[in-house]
């Protein structure tokens, strides 16, 4: 977070460099308020850039058995710009490497873990444990350390899904 702080700071003071050269290549033609207006469009620019880099940055810093399942845009009101062009707010991603599988009466069973990435003021990761029955498409959250399946929030899965794909038909 700091080190954002300190690229904006830096961006700004580069913009009213810009500003300054500018002004001083008019002859001074150019009013004094530019040179300020060039540092916060320096800075507004930067954190633009760096909020819809933040997916991509993300990503790279994720393992390469960890695939994307899906991805949440929106918009923001106090960011106008989003309305034009959608930000990445939130994104769920499964480690390919950390699947258990299991043969059950119905078929294949694969335990594995979401993980979910939120864009805030401070990234948040929260994780969930699910279990998937591969051959009825079912699956069902995982509760705490003893892995105690919640049955009551049993859900079918599409076979066009992109987690039912990653992990039913890719393993």
């Amino acid at each position: 977070m700091i080190w954002h702080l300190i690229a904006a700071v830096f961006a700004g003071l580069g913009a009213a460099g810009v500003g300054l050269i500018l002004r001083l290549a008019s002859g001074k033609r150019l009013p004094r308020w530019i040179i300020p207006a060039c540092g916060g469009l320096g800075m507004l620019g930067y954190q633009i850039y760096n909020e819809y880099t933040w997916f991509e940055h993300k990503q790279q810093q994720l393992p390469d058995s960890a695939e994307v399942i899906s991805v949440e845009e929106g918009q923001m009101f106090w960011r106008p710009w989003t309305f034009a062009f959608p930000m990445t707010k939130a994104f769920t991603i499964m480690d390919l490497d950390n699947l258990a599988m299991s043969r059950g009466d119905d078929g294949r069973l694969v335990e594995f873990i979401l993980y979910r990435f939120e864009k805030a003021y401070v990234d948040q990761v929260s994780h969930q444990a699910y279990l998937m029955n591969c051959a009825t498409r079912e699956m069902l959250p995982l509760k705490g350390e003893s892995r105690a399946p919640l049955t009551e929030e049993m859900r079918r899965v599409e076979p066009s899904s992109p987690l039912y794909q990653a992990i039913c038909t890719e393993t």
